[in-house]
């Protein structure tokens, strides 16, 4: 497998959404037609390799997906792991996106100090968050969904304990200067 193949599956891997080549060719800055044929190449793998996942085309984008044959088996593990209780880096992230939000990615990461591809997806399964293209940045951005509100009987953000005081910069400023004090724990 190329390495631009290998680059391709594990950003396809994380992504929570599907992903034109025109911006998998922007995050791995590369040439359209390069990305093109390693996931010409990385789909034929798939497709001869058979297994539990496999690479799926739609229109012009790429998302990688469970194969067919397991999705029985699938919806039910999906159905069992999202309806149970929200994990503690799950929580730490929603309090970030509802008292932040919209918030990017990066930002999530860097507030939290971690990786935070699969809590979003879990989240935005859950219907808990949404995520929205931001043109002028050239990014998503997460923000909380009307179920999240709902589930809070809350008609507006605001209405979060100490919104305002924790929304603003400087609390945040000083909730990462504590946490840049404290020494990583595992999440």
């Amino acid at each position: 497998m190329s390495d631009l193949a290998s680059k391709i599956e594990s950003v396809l891997f994380v992504s929570t959404r599907p992903l034109s080549v025109k911006r998998l060719a922007e995050v791995l800055d590369s040439d359209s037609k390069k990305v093109e044929t390693a996931l010409d190449d990385l789909g034929k793998r798939y497709k001869e390799r058979g297994g539990g996942v496999s690479l799926v085309r739609a229109g012009k984008e790429y998302q990688m997906m469970s194969s067919g044959e397991n999705a029985k088996i699938v919806q039910e593990f999906i159905r069992e792991e999202f309806t149970g209780e929200l994990t503690r880096p799950s929580l730490e992230t929603l309090t970030i996106i509802a008292y932040r939000g919209p918030v990017t990615k990066p930002e999530i990461e860097q507030i939290r100090g971690v990786n935070c591809s699969l809590i979003l997806r879990n989240l935005m399964i859950r219907g808990l968050v949404e995520a929205e293209e931001d043109k002028k940045l050239l990014a998503t951005r997460y923000r909380i969904s009307m179920d999240f509100m709902r589930y809070l009987n809350i008609r507006d953000i605001s209405e979060l304990p100490d919104y305002e005081r924790l929304r603003s910069d400087k609390h945040l400023q000083e909730l990462l200067e504590k946490k840049a004090e404290t020494p990583p724990t595992a999440s």
